[in-house]
Formats: C-alpha cells, structure tokens, sequence
C-alpha cells in the first residue's frame, strides 16, 4: 500500500475496521449470554433465600410457605 497525499488503500482501512469491531465484540459480548441463563428461582427459593438472611421470621416463613404449597397443589390439580 502507498500513502500518497494523505490517502491510503482501501484494503488497508477495511482490515483496520474488521480488527476494531473483533476486538470491540471480544471486550464488550455480554457476559449474559441467552442459552446460558440460569432459571428464576421459584417462589419456594426466594422465601427460603428471605428467611436465611433473616428478612422474615420462622412464623412468617411457615405461614408463607403453606400458603404457597397450597397454591402448587390447587394448580396441578385443574386440568
């Protein structure tokens, strides 16, 4: 390539593109990639996760989670 007036080849610009968007990919990809999400956690995990860190009290954790379980088994049982 000749840089001539200020100007240089076309082939040279198209490559220091193609290096600029790899390595921008490479440093700014998501760390969340989608096939790797983990599943929510369910209502059950999150009341267990409250009451560990001590958000809640053991009456209201039991009370919660029978409510809850009664709520699973009154959705499996409707067709």
């Amino acid at each position: 390539m000749h840089y001539y007036d200020g100007h240089f080849g076309g082939m040279h610009l198209i490559w220091w593109i193609i290096w600029i968007i790899f390595l921008a990919w490479i440093f700014f990809i998501p760390s969340d990639i989608p096939y790797q999400r983990h599943q929510e956690d369910s209502p059950l995990e999150i009341l267990k996760k409250r009451f560990a860190k001590g958000e809640i009290s053991k009456e209201e954790f039991e009370e919660s989670k029978k409510v809850l379980q009664t709520d699973n088994e009154s959705k499996t049982e409707k067709p």
